[in-house]
């Protein structure tokens, strides 16, 4: 399947580092079964950049997403983070630059209190005492959450647990913050919240997701992933102005969303 590559002037910011947070290159994988996953992904996202990885089920979005911080090792190619390869001697730096916020925040929080949550991801790492009370406020600041942090995660709502999870990972300090369908099970408030911490944060941003309005009103590049391939890379507002493109990859907009009448801010 070849690419269709739409405007990659205006897919977003360039790279103005000495390498880019996530080159991805041949990236092939079979599970033990047989069933071949990806068959050759090609993907640079530059640093800074917020891009919206976009398919039906099946695609591989997940399988992507285990080989960007090792959880799966690649059958071919290669994937890099800030020109650091993926492999089993820098594992240890490399989930330390990659932070994956998962879809649902009750499987990554599981401490009696908000603060140790956060706490416990720069406390393996070896942080201690004042460094590490500090790493902790101002993670729990950046979402909006400092106020939460001698609660227990199960007394707060849905919404506040997502944020706490995006804490636990910017307390690592990422190059890359991974959100496995971020706007999934928030009400209306939630989801806003949520997009304006996400737009606040200094980082490169990954974001799978179904959500097509939060693709666009998110992340000014996107990417569609198909059948274990990139099938299209462009401006998000390009994408899913494609009926064709968006039809031929299974891809549907919400019933009277109409994604030409959204003024999509300067990325």
């Amino acid at each position: 399947m070849d690419p269709v590559t739409l405007s990659p002037k205006d897919a977003g910011p360039k790279d103005a580092g000495p390498a880019p947070s996530l080159e991805v290159s041949g990236l092939a994988y079979a599970y033990p079964d047989g069933h071949q996953a990806l068959f050759g992904v090609n993907l640079t996202v530059g640093r800074g950049e917020r891009v919206a990885v976009l398919g039906p089920n099946g695609a591989g979005k997940t399988t992507l997403v285990l080989h960007l911080n090792g959880i799966l090792e690649a059958g071919s190619g290669t994937v890099r983070v800030a020109g650091l390869p993926v492999a089993k001697r820098h594992l240890a730096e490399i989930r330390r630059r990659v932070g994956i916020v998962f879809q649902d925040p009750d499987d990554q929080l599981f401490m009696p209190t908000v603060r140790e949550d956060v706490a416990f991801g720069p406390a393996s790492a070896g942080l201690r005492g004042p460094e590490l009370e500090e790493r902790v406020l101002r993670a729990l600041k950046q979402v909006g959450m400092e106020e939460y942090a001698g609660r227990p995660p199960h007394h707060l709502s849905f919404g506040q647990r997502r944020r706490v999870a995006v804490a636990t990972v910017l307390a690592m300090e990422p190059e890359i913050l991974v959100l496995d369908e971020p706007s999934s099970n928030l009400d209306p408030a939630s989801r806003r919240e949520l997009a304006d911490i996400l737009r606040s944060l200094d980082v490169t941003v990954l974001m799978v997701t179904h959500d097509l309005p939060y693709a666009l009103e998110l992340c000014p590049r996107a990417v569609i992933l198909s059948d274990g391939v990139i099938a299209a890379d462009g401006r998000t507002q390009d994408l899913l102005c494609d009926e064709e493109l968006m039809r031929s990859h299974r891809l549907e907009l919400p019933f009277g969303f109409d994604p030409r009448s959204v003024t999509v801010p300067s990325p």
